[in-house]
């Protein structure tokens, strides 16, 4: 019976409510120090057949999810059949149904960590099977590697544009080639170009990831200019960030350990994100949709925006010390969303409360319980 089919361990966030289908498993390059998720697991093509069989499991499951909507007397809504089973889901397969369902049912995301590199023909076929399978889907995403797009030629990616592939999420992580070597990234400054090039020219939306953070304190200015430059020259739709976090079974957490890597603090990271934010010179819309970033109400679409996002900035560097510091630690325990909630006196008083409990004297809480406080989330 078509009661499951195989999942991956990630997507992105803003891919909460796409249909998960995997097509490849796991990282094929899997050495970046950053990167915890996949070490110990080895890459593998999973066959198109395979990954067939999985398409059909999730229509046999909506499917099934439809039947009951008729029969439960809900006239055919997906969506309020989806939502019931939200809160008591069979399987893990069930539950991505029904969170995709209950949000329209029209995205989809391959995964794993870099589904461009199977054979261009193989991935044309699970694309288009996917889509004649299951009609609704109207976009297409997928997690890519810039060496990987760098590889493809234009005409090949073009195809995967006319077959059905809407996005590609690239982890560009930075611009500064002795930063991505000290990373083992795997990858140029030059071939994050060109790869990114290839995919804009091609007609699919991109969406770059550049982590905050990666340079440490010191090659935290290297690294903003540099990524800016390099986002400068690709010109992405998306250009979204994320906050380092530093967890054990990454190999940075043992360059942390014996001090070979310096972490930045919040406001130092601010002040990089404010650097590179300053010298994009590109279209992209710049989001901050991740729970690790301190300040993620900055977004916009740039050029037009970049003024707001910066004075966004200049509000935060403005605060008293100690009102910097009840927002990072009211942000990091989940009581602030955005430097707004600090004008809510009872959200204020919490943050002082956590204060309190947090530090050792009552005043100051340190870098390391709020790297701490970030890392629970990863």
């Amino acid at each position: 019976m078509l009661d499951s089919f195989e999942l991956g361990p990630i997507r992105p966030p803003s891919e909460a409510y796409s249909l998960l289908i995997r097509a490849t498993k796991n990282c094929p390059w899997n050495r970046c120090k950053f990167c915890h998720i996949y070490k110990g697991q080895r890459f593998e093509l999973r066959p198109v057949e395979e990954i067939k069989q999985d398409i059909l499991a999730a229509k046999a499951i909506q499917d099934g999810l439809k039947a009951i909507a008729w029969k439960s007397g809900y006239g055919g809504s997906l969506e309020a059949v989806a939502a019931a089973v939200l809160s008591n889901p069979p399987n893990e397969a069930y539950f991505n149904i029904a969170m995709w369902l209950s949000h329209g049912g029209t995205g989809a995301f391959l995964q794993d960590a870099n589904t461009l590199i199977m054979k261009t023909p193989d991935l044309i076929e699970v694309i288009k099977f996917l889509k004649e399978t299951l009609p609704s889907i109207t976009q297409v995403t997928s997690y890519a590697r810039s060496k990987t797009a760098a590889q493809k030629t234009l005409v090949e990616l073009e195809e995967l544009h006319e077959a059905g592939l809407s996005r590609l999420h690239v982890g560009l992580e930075s611009g500064y080639d002795p930063l991505l070597k000290y990373m083992d990234k795997g990858v140029t400054a030059a071939e994050h170009i060109k790869g990114g090039r290839n995919v804009v020219a091609s007609g699919i939306s991109l969406c770059e990831y550049v982590l905050l953070g990666l340079g440490g304190k010191k090659m935290w200015r290297e690294h903003a200019v540099e990524t800016a430059k390099v986002l400068n020259q690709i010109d992405p739709e998306f250009i979204r960030v994320r906050t380092l976090t530093v967890k054990e079974g990454m190999p940075l957490y043992e360059e942390v350990q014996n001090g070979n890597f310096v972490r930045s603090s919040d406001e130092e990271i601010v002040e990089e994100e404010k650097l590179l934010i300053e010298n994009l010179d590109c279209h992209a819309y710049f989001v901050s949709d991740h729970i690790t970033n301190l300040l993620q109400e900055l977004e916009g679409k740039l050029p037009d925006d970049k003024d707001k996002m910066l004075a966004a900035i200049s509000r935060f560097q403005s605060l008293s010390p100690e009102e910097r510091h009840n927002f990072r630690v009211g942000r990091r325990v989940g009581i602030y969303n955005e430097l707004n909630d600090m004008d809510n006196p009872h959200q204020h008083e919490l943050a002082e409360k956590a204060i309190e409990k947090l530090s050792d004297d009552g005043q100051q809480v340190s870098d390391e319980t709020i790297y701490f406080l970030m890392e629970r989330f990863i």
